[in-house]
């Protein structure tokens, strides 16, 4: 007979959902019709890699606040992480909806700025585009409730990522740690004792 230990099904589970959710935020509806938004789930050897990445940001030549460090205990207790991502640029420039509110006068001023590397990202953001991420984590935290997984959306995995090398080519990431313990580990911070 064949048996399969809790922590096992745990992590299978985990996995199995951090799937569930890459797919959702591919169906969620996008803004305008056009679709950039680019998830990637780490597991292994990869949580390892991204609180390294986490812990140097929070320890930086700029003062930064420890959430970095702190999140980073999160991540090496995980047992999966999605990552989501989007490009920046406003969407069918061709059919440019100059709405403003990224700053500039229009799509057009916006391109012609150009991107720039920032602390933590690289900007300016069309909102349009901001608007795709935030459905896309809705959507994930929507489906890491039902199926009894713990996660919690994490600004500073994302900003840690895109240094980590992990969605490079996005603008703005963010990061969603998922969980199978005996208690939510990312809302009072303290890990779950098996």
């Amino acid at each position: 007979m064949t048996r399969i230990e809790a922590a096992e099904a745990e992590q299978l589970a985990a996995v199995a959902t951090a799937a569930l959710i890459a797919a959702g935020a591919r169906t969620a509806p996008k803004t305008r019709g056009v679709d950039s938004l680019r998830t990637l789930i780490l597991v292994g050897e990869d949580l390892g890699v991204l609180a390294e990445a986490m812990e140097a940001k929070g320890d930086g030549k700029i003062k930064r606040h420890s959430n970095f460090s702190r999140d980073a205990s999160n991540v090496r207790a995980s047992a999966a992480v999605v990552l989501f991502g989007v490009t920046g640029e406003p969407k069918k420039p061709e059919q440019p909806l100059n709405c403003g509110a990224c700053g500039y006068g229009g799509c057009d001023a916006f391109i012609a700025a150009g991107k720039n590397e920032r602390l933590d990202f690289r900007g300016p953001l069309c909102i349009y585009q901001l608007i795709d991420l935030g459905i896309a984590l809705g959507v994930a935290a929507k489906i890491s409730a039902e199926q009894c997984i713990d996660s919690r959306i994490m600004y500073t995995i994302g900003a840690a990522a895109r240094e980590a090398g992990y969605l490079k080519e996005c603008d703005v990431v963010m990061g969603l740690p998922l969980s199978v313990t005996g208690k939510n580990p990312f809302f009072d911070r303290q890990q779950a004792v098996r």
